[in-house]
């Protein structure tokens, strides 16, 4: 979430590009809410051109970039998600209309290379793989290298996309290993880290609060990997000791009211706000009046889980101390009690317990944040990651070039 007026902002603003390639990237949905690593990574290039392919447009206010490409539907995809999904219990593939769609779209706006987010997608696009003129990379962010893909035919599709790609890019070494796991080849996926611009994020030490006035904060989507059901009750017992501290739930998702009424039967309904979805200056707001931030992740029983949650980057950028979970990616940027504070997976008992820690002794809670700050500064730099990110494009466009392995044609 970035204010305007700092350096590192993701903004779309007119920049004059001579002789730079066009970069197309597919998203379902240009975007939701919660997707601002996506934002960053495409509006923040300077040595290429973006251009963003999606299906439907939302949130335009929230991400106003002006290279978004819709593309038509297919009117009979009501009959595949019939026959594919439900009868042959396979994922979705596109469509001839679909591929064509796109392909039009490609060449009329001259791309050089695609870059599929996400993994599921790329299963979606198969069909468009096997007559594409450009390179393909394909990138995975947690649960597309699991969820939807644990039937026979859903397994196959998954390992065609790792063959099928040119590349393919996670955003944690956890993910890596997941995707290993699955089929892919190791010397065939890259680590992309989320960047965090630091000039949005810079860090603020945490005063003490007066008379035990403690705000902790979760920001995040309301699903079940995210475990905030676990916050929920670590928070309860917290409460009793401290009844002047409060907790702030920032985000939503299908589980919201499940949550909200969990909250209420934990009778601390008015201890706990929900917020909905903030916009970027509320939210980086939320983290400057937040004492400490929890994130306890969880494997859902489908197999999701973690990369890095953003959120959490972004906390440990301002100087939060987080308290989080050893799970997915997470032990990557937290390391246990040098930058921040772990526990294990499900472990009320362990959040309450660090909860009351850092309240108690709070130069410790001061200290892991400071670290927290620096790891961010050192590890996740927003501008880093987009200049490596541009380096894997002209790397990939300039090898595809030289050997002349993919065809293209003329797309003036």
């Amino acid at each position: 979430m970035q204010p305007a007026g700092s350096p590192d902002s993701v903004h779309p603003v007119t920049r004059v590009q001579l002789d730079v390639p066009n970069i197309g990237i597919f998203c379902p949905t240009f975007l939701k809410p919660e997707m601002w690593h996506v934002y960053r990574q495409v509006a923040g290039p300077t040595r290429v051109k973006i251009h963003a392919f999606a299906f439907k447009r939302e949130n335009s206010d929230r991400f106003p970039y002006p290279l978004v490409h819709l593309l038509a539907r297919s009117k009979f995809r009501w009959a595949r998600r019939i026959w594919q999904k439900q009868i042959l219990h396979s994922p979705q593939l596109a469509l001839p209309s679909e591929c064509s769609a796109l392909s039009k779209s490609i060449r009329a706006n001259n791309i050089s290379l695609l870059h599929i987010y996400f993994g599921n997608n790329g299963v979606f696009w198969l069909p468009l793989f096997r007559k594409r003129e450009i390179p393909i990379i394909v990138s995975f962010h947690g649960a597309d290298v699991a969820v939807g893909f644990n039937t026979p035919s859903g397994q196959r599709r998954l390992k065609e996309v790792f063959e099928a790609a040119d590349l393919l890019l996670a955003r944690s070494h956890s993910i890596r290993q997941s995707m290993i796991a699955a089929g892919c080849s190791s010397d065939k996926v890259r680590i992309q880290r989320t960047g965090i611009p630091g000039t949005d994020f810079e860090y603020r030490p945490r005063n003490l609060p007066d008379e035990g006035r403690f705000q902790f904060l979760q920001a995040c989507r309301l699903i079940e990997k995210k475990g905030v059901e676990v916050t929920l009750g670590a928070y309860a017992k917290f409460l009793e000791r401290w009844p002047n501290s409060r907790l702030v739930i920032a985000g939503d998702g299908p589980l919201r009211k499940p949550l909200e009424q969990f909250a209420q039967q934990l009778g601390i309904g008015g201890k706990v706000a929900f917020t909905g979805f903030l916009t970027k200056e509320q939210l980086v707001a939320v983290y400057y009046e937040s004492h400490a931030f929890i994130h306890p992740s969880e494997t859902t029983s489908a197999g999701d889980n973690e990369g890095i949650p953003n959120s959490l980057l972004e906390a440990m950028a301002t100087g939060l101390c987080c308290i989080a979970t050893r799970h997915g990616g997470i032990p990557e940027a937290i390391e246990h009690l040098k930058n921040g504070v772990l526990v294990e997976e499900r472990d009320l008992e362990g959040v309450y317990h660090w909860m009351n820690r850092l309240a108690d002794e709070w130069s410790l809670a001061t200290e892991l944040g400071q670290h927290a700050a620096e790891t961010i500064g050192r590890e996740f730099n927003s501008k880093t990651q987009i200049e490596k990110l541009e380096s894997v494009y002209l790397d990939m466009i300039e090898r595809a070039s030289s050997s002349q392995r993919l065809p293209r044609n003329d797309r003036s």
